[in-house]
């Protein structure tokens, strides 16, 4: 088994989806991709989850990103079970990305995507099915986050988007993003982002003017640039 860390080339494969035969690296083809696995085709929690990611992808969409799902089952059970998630939200889009054919879990056993915990979380032969993985992959096909969830516990997509928004801000400023940042707490929204360790001395002022709120030599808030720029 891989030990995927973040910072490594995302492993590639090729296989059989919902949509036909990939290689994983040319799926990715300079986009960012979030990875994500379900245990098993026409189970409660899994099929809540990508209804509710169906009906969310123009959001993915429109920052420029793409999904794909996995899920331990063959490729014509994923045609039958995505009856079952678009009718499940009868007025909204129909599932538009493809779901990875795994039923034999190479692919999962590739990305460490395995349940050691559950031991009910098996399947007719024993094997163990996956856990509810994460991985967001970047264009230069570089691993930038990965969650993992219990079968038992669906995921929250919005906090997927949000993460996307963070890692992408980054990558273009020099700026990091705080706790709880971009989520409404108590009415309040956090938008202000952080100054990055490395910008110190004049690069600072070139970067960021005089927007610069310093709390101590190493937290330093500025606003969110893309606000600025739009503004």
């Amino acid at each position: 088994m891989v030990n995927v860390r973040l910072g490594d080339t995302a492993p590639n494969f090729q296989t059989e989806t919902s949509q036909g035969k990939i290689d994983f690296h040319e799926f990715i083809d300079g986009k960012w991709t979030i990875l994500f696995s379900h245990p098993d085709d026409y189970t409660p929690v899994c099929t809540t989850e990508l209804s509710a990611v169906s009906l969310s992808y123009a959001d993915f969409k429109s920052r420029g990103v793409q999904l794909i799902g996995l899920s331990a089952n063959n490729a014509e059970s994923h045609k039958g079970w995505i009856k079952d998630i678009d009718a499940l939200s009868p007025n909204g889009p129909s599932l538009e990305f493809p779901i990875i054919a795994d039923e034999d879990r190479k692919v999962s056993e590739l990305y460490g995507m395995l349940d050691n915990l559950d031991k009910t979380n098996v399947d007719k032969k024993g094997i163990p099915f996956t856990v509810r993985t994460v991985f967001i992959i970047d264009p230069e096909k570089k691993i930038r986050l990965t969650l993992a969830y219990p079968a038992s516990t669906g995921r929250n997509f919005q906090e997927l988007a949000r993460c996307i928004d963070s890692l992408q801000l980054g990558d273009k400023y020099k700026i990091t993003t705080p706790a709880n940042w971009g989520v409404p707490i108590n009415g309040k929204t956090e938008e202000r982002v952080i100054v990055h360790p490395s910008v110190q001395g004049e690069k600072v002022k070139e970067l960021f003017g005089d927007d610069v709120d310093v709390v101590y030599p190493y937290l330093r808030f500025t606003s969110n640039p893309e606000k600025k720029q739009s503004a």
